[in-house]
């Protein structure tokens, strides 16, 4: 049974947006020093805060199914999971849909949640498998495990034909499951066309006829709109349903080249959804770069302080065999510029050892304790932000 439910495409495509959208996390967080976790941690908090709200609406405004509420309708969702092996059960409940045919599946931390939306359970009172398809349709998406690992694809579902793909696949799944859960596949189809033809006409539609709409999802119109969404054509859909094995109409090549050119974003629409993330990596970049940029100038500069190192040895042993400050530094034998291009100056007042370089200035003073030995401090100076400051300065 595993096997017949999952869409052919299903677990290609969710193979490839995983170790995809894996390999860009990595790049992010790699490429950003690590900053990027701290904005994926609080992207994170938001998501969190954000989701808890529809939550608590489910928890706090609906109703929940058990074997006293609604016994009914519970009944149709206890043996929807028993026909899925689905164990444990999530937690089930009816909410107000305002005449909006839906249902939906979602996950909050380790707990589960199915909606049915009233307006469904209102129009499949005379159809009971109807209420079935639906709940197993959602049922389908916590079995197959869609909500799981969905962050780690995230970054990678905006492309092309890609995010729409892997989408498509997951609903014709779920279709599959929630004609598990019916007595037949013509009270799939009529369950599923109540989304085309109302909450009333959908029992008087001719499921055969209806099917045989599939004709005109050919063209290259058809085929470009069906490419840059998240859900195949509810005619499609209908005619797996019926014929699981059917021929469906080829979608049109050229519509593919197109599609190519609009990112999908689910139900944030393609222009929208891109926008945002955009802003989400714009954001990620803005802070990881120049924190990346600071860790460059930084090993940069590491080197001018261990390459300095030998002119404030001889500025040390100078001081301390005459206790006093040379007068220049070809006093102490030393060049006034390092072999990476850096230029030493010398306070002759203080003895305090300047190395120019082009990031900005390092400054070394000089302590003498009573035996005249010299310890060394290290700052920024002229032109340096002190994020840019060495570890090997700092520690000095």
């Amino acid at each position: 049974m595993n096997e017949e439910l999952v869409y052919p495409f299903e677990r290609t495509l969710g193979i490839v947006t995983l170790v995809l959208g894996t390999i860009v996390w990595i790049a992010l967080v790699v490429g950003t020093m690590g900053v990027a976790l701290a904005v994926l941690f609080v992207l994170w908090l938001l998501y969190l805060f954000a989701h808890s709200a529809l939550i608590a609406h489910i928890r706090g405004d609906g109703v929940e199914l058990t074997e006293a509420q609604f016994p009914d309708l519970h009944a149709h969702f206890a043996a929807c999971c028993e026909k899925l092996g689905l164990s444990p059960r999530p937690r089930a409940f009816v909410l107000n849909g305002n005449g909006v045919l839906n249902a939906f599946a979602t996950k909050f931390l380790r707990t589960e949640f199915l909606v049915v939306l009233s307006s469904v359970v209102d129009a499949m009172d005379r159809h009971p498998d109807g209420i079935r398809f639906y709940v197993g349709h959602e049922l389908g998406h916590l079995r197959r495990k869609h909500l799981r690992l969905q962050f780690l694809r995230w970054p990678v579902l905006w492309l092309p034909l890609l995010g729409a793909a892997y989408s498509r696949a997951r609903e014709s799944t779920c279709d599959r499951h929630g004609a598990a859960c019916c007595t037949s596949p013509d009270n799939a189809v009529r369950a599923l066309s109540a989304l085309a033809a109302g909450a009333v006409r959908w029992e008087k539609l001719d499921v055969a006829a209806y099917a045989k709409q599939v004709g005109d999802a050919r063209g290259f119109w058809m085929s470009f709109h069906e490419l840059v969404s998240g859900y195949p054509w509810l005619t499609k859909r209908a005619a797996r349903l019926l014929h699981p094995s059917a021929a469906l109409p080829r979608r049109n090549a050229l519509a593919y080249f197109f599609a190519l050119f609009v990112p999908y974003a689910g139900p944030l629409g393609a222009g929208v959804g891109f926008a945002v993330i955009v802003y989400i990596v714009a954001l990620v970049a803005a802070i990881g770069l120049p924190a990346y940029q600071d860790r460059i100038v930084q090993a940069n500069l590491t080197q001018s302080v261990v390459g300095s190192a030998a002119a404030r040895d001889a500025l040390a042993r100078y001081y301390g065999e005459n206790r006093a400050i040379p007068r220049s530094l070809d006093d102490v034998d030393v060049p006034a510029q390092l072999p990476n291009g850096d230029q030493l100056l010398l306070d002759t007042d203080h003895m305090i050892l300047v190395v120019k370089t082009r990031y900005g200035d390092l400054i070394f003073t000089p302590t003498s304790d009573r035996q005249g030995n010299i310890a060394w401090t290290c700052s920024n100076g002229k032109g340096l932000a002190a994020s840019r400051v060495p570890a090997a300065c700092r520690d000095m």
